[in-house]
């Protein structure tokens, strides 16, 4: 789960991440809110990457 540090939204996704089964992260990206993840590059390359890190870790078996 990918999430801004300013977003109102940051509740809901540790409670889902809480209650998720393995593989799982939680990854913050500072200074983001949640729309920022979808529409702002600074936060939104990051976030790619982490995901891709995160794809390449868990399903390369």
């Amino acid at each position: 789960m990918i999430v801004g540090s300013e977003a109102d939204t940051a509740c809901f996704s540790r409670e889902a991440v809480a209650k998720a089964g393995e593989p799982k992260e939680f990854f913050v990206i500072d200074g983001a809110t949640h729309v920022d993840l979808h529409d702002r590059d600074e936060y939104v390359i990051p976030a790619v990457a982490e995901l891709a890190d995160f794809f390449a870790r868990n399903l390369s078996a």
